[in-house]
């Protein structure tokens, strides 16, 4: 008997779907699918580019051989060799996984590597540790003849030229500008040159002196042109013979005074560690621990100075002393170069009021702009520290830094003395 029970549901939107299909003859599907096929020819196919062409007579493989030549020189001839290089291995995707890894470990050990020589560092700890200069003090009494090697990107030969414009010794003691080589060395151009022997590297200024030299040639570095001798290339040690030689002269402005220069000493004593090296530290360490030491210590020293500078103008009181011109030719280079290219990224000077307004205090002293030359600052940090800019982009300076931020009123006339406040008091000891 047959089954009266009629189709569910799902039966009969089946029978509805499939009807056409169910209940057409053979024949009619037969004629549908060849009009379905007629319908997508109906459209001529485009013809192949002419380089893609086979020319009659010549064999197919012949002309796969030729084709892919010819694209091989296109590809090459339209890119740099290793963007051809990797088009072709790989075409327009990514490179693959195993060679990112391989890169990526072959370029750390060549940072490393180059690292060690621009910047030593304790093989256990990663941390930045300078090299000592190679005349650290100056020895008997130089002659009257004297030259003055720089380089304008340093800050610690930016110290010497501060001082020299403040005491008005430019007339006295000339001056030299080297620049900083493709090879990282400091070099004379037709624009720099050297004024005394007109030679190349500053090298070979070092290498004129009787013994010879082997070590660093390092700015800046005070020359006796009379015996042929370095005088000096410590910074804070030439800072101190010329502020000699300008009270010798009976000069008015005096930047190291007897009675200020124990407390000028142990000023120095935080600044150097902290702030001058500090900024080196964080921009050469070789790892995480060495740079968050770093790092620590030195906005530690900037927050503790922003109290201290709070009430007073300057570290020593209403006084400007050779502690401020040590501490100036860091921040003036702070949000430069220090806080991006040396990773000194927790606060910019900026964000400090009280020391942005000090550093434009001396900024805006006299004949002091004239020894901060901007530009050649960032180009001698961010084209010449390959290891941390390898592709030598240099960035826009920041609005803090152009000269009509720099000339802003600093308005610290009016802050009263620290004179009779103890340096403990502001964590100097």
């Amino acid at each position: 008997m047959a089954d009266k029970t009629g189709p569910g549901p799902s039966q009969h939107r089946f029978s509805a779907e499939r009807e056409d299909e169910v209940q057409s003859p053979p024949i009619v599907l037969s004629l549908r699918r060849r009009s379905i096929s007629a319908a997508m020819w109906a459209t001529p196919p485009q013809p192949l580019p002419l380089q893609l062409r086979r020319p009659p007579g010549l064999p197919p493989r012949l002309f796969l051989t030729r084709h892919r030549s010819s694209r091989l020189n296109r590809i090459a001839a339209s890119q740099d060799p290793l963007t051809a290089l990797s088009r072709l291995l790989w075409g327009r995707a990514l490179p693959p996984a195993q060679l990112v890894l391989a890169v990526r470990h072959g370029w750390t050990a060549a940072w490393q590597l180059l690292m060690r020589q621009l910047a030593p560092s304790d093989p256990e700890t990663g941390a930045f540790t300078r090299t000592p200069s190679g005349f650290p003090t100056v020895v008997g009494t130089p002659s009257s003849r004297l030259h003055l090697y720089v380089g304008l990107p340093c800050p610690w030969a930016h110290r010497a030229l501060v001082v020299r414009a403040l005491l008005g010794l430019e007339a006295r003691l000339p001056v030299s500008v080297a620049v900083p080589g493709d090879d990282g060395a400091w070099s004379f151009t037709p624009d720099n040159p050297d004024g005394l022997y007109g030679k190349r590297k500053l090298r070979e200024v070092y290498a004129v002196r009787s013994g010879g030299f082997e070590g660093r040639a390092s700015v800046p570095m005070l020359w006796d042109a009379e015996r042929r001798e370095v005088v000096c290339n410590e910074s804070i040690e030439i800072s101190k013979f010329l502020c000699g030689l300008a009270n010798a002269d009976g000069g008015g402005l005096d930047l190291w005074p007897p009675e200020l220069r124990q407390d000028i000493d142990r000023w120095y004593g935080v600044i150097y560690p902290s702030v001058n090296n500090g900024v080196y530290r964080c921009g050469f360490a070789q790892s995480q621990e060495a740079y968050d030491a770093a790092a620590s210590e030195l906005f530690g020293a900037l927050d503790r100075l922003e109290a201290h500078l709070g009430g007073c103008r300057y570290l020593c009181g209403d006084r400007l002393t050779l502690a401020d011109v040590c501490l100036f030719t860091t921040l003036i280079r702070f949000d430069l170069v220090y806080n991006t290219l040396f990773r000194c990224t927790r606060r910019k000077l900026g964000e400090y009021p009280g020391l942005h307004a000090y550093t434009r205090d001396i900024y805006q002293m006299p004949k002091v702009a004239e020894t901060c030359d901007m530009e050649a600052i960032m180009a001698g940090y961010f084209k010449t520290l390959f290891p941390l800019n390898p592709g030598g982009i240099q960035p826009l300076p920041p609005a803090s830094c152009d000269s009509e931020s720099l000339l802003r009123p600093h308005g610290r006339e009016a802050l009263s003395s620290a004179a009779g406040t103890p340096l403990q008091a502001a964590g100097v000891s």
